[in-house]
């Protein structure tokens, strides 16, 4: 472990590499190489282009202790985005801490479905399962004329969705519900999204450290023996919300997509499609809901 007595480097190249060969952590180069670059652009201002460069730089005793903790928590598995206190995700940094998810590349590419799908509409939308409001927030600020709520079922997460809320200078209504026992308020909408719960509890110990001890283990873990609860709580709840022709929007397991689009299509929802990601995965469902009966999949 790295002392305060030692001499630090002079440039910012010779400190990138201090820092990175001070990381303890079981990941890859890659991985350690960005959590690096982080370190180094929080505490320094440091910007990677400036390590390239090898620009000088002159430390004081004051960062050079903050330093030294930021090392023994990351190597501690502290997940970077919570000592940062954010994490970036479509863009733009969001405030995140012990009571919200990390936002995840995958979340992005079902933000980016809904953006491509709804661009130019005036759409009213609901996220349910907010976390640190990453979802709507982006939404609202990519598509424009937006109507936005929230729910959550934590207050501490609310709090931290509207802090993130005011940071991006967006109006959304934030609701405190739990969803598997109250009704969704303020419908008809006509678009429905969610991240929810959705890792097995028998897949825990699967996980890296840095989630399984850190990350908020309601937002999620799911029983074994119903791994589908939120999703057909959700889509049963969201049947007397949507307006005709409105979307629902899900982010799935790999391992539960098809099971998640035959309990769509079981439900009558229409148009239901499994997407896969970038990576080849099943991660998403969306199914329009339709008032006609001769329009959904069991109406003839």
């Amino acid at each position: 472990m790295a002392k305060l007595s030692e001499i630090l480097p002079d440039s910012s190249k010779k400190l990138y590499q201090y820092v990175f060969n001070k990381l303890e952590i079981d990941e890859a180069e890659e991985e350690r190489s960005a959590i690096t670059y982080l370190i180094l652009e929080k505490l320094f201002a440091i910007k990677k282009a400036e390590v390239i460069v090898d620009r000088s730089i002159n430390l004081v005793v004051k960062r050079h202790r903050e330093l030294l903790q930021f090392i023994e928590r990351v190597n501690n598995n502290e997940p970077i985005q919570y000592i940062l206190g954010e994490a970036e995700f479509y863009g733009r940094k969001f405030n995140v801490d012990l009571s919200v998810l990390i936002p995840r590349p995958e979340t992005e590419e079902l933000v980016y479905l809904i953006i491509k799908e709804n661009k130019g509409k005036k759409i009213k939308f609901l996220d349910i399962g907010t976390g640190s409001g990453c979802i709507p927030i982006t939404l609202s600020k990519e598509l424009k004329e937006t109507k936005a709520f929230a729910i959550d079922v934590d207050p501490r997460t609310i709090r931290t969705a509207r802090q993130n809320a005011n940071k991006f200078e967006v109006d959304i209504e934030f609701m405190l519900i739990d969803i598997l026992s109250e009704h969704i308020p303020n419908g008809p909408y006509d678009v429905i999204v969610s991240n929810p719960p959705y890792i097995r509890e028998s897949e825990r110990q699967a996980l890296k450290e840095n989630v399984k001890e850190h990350e908020p283990s309601k937002a999620l873990f799911v029983k074994d023996d119903d791994p589908l609860l939120f999703y057909r709580r959700i889509a049963e709840l969201s049947k007397a919300v949507l307006k005709d022709t409105g979307r629902i929007y899900f982010e799935v397991h790999e391992d539960f997509g098809e099971d998640v689009k035959i309990m769509m299509e079981v439900l009558d929802f229409n148009e239901v499609q499994l997407l896969k990601d970038l990576n080849d995965k099943d991660r998403i469902v969306r199914a329009s809901w339709s008032d006609d009966p001769f329009a959904k999949p069991n109406g003839l």
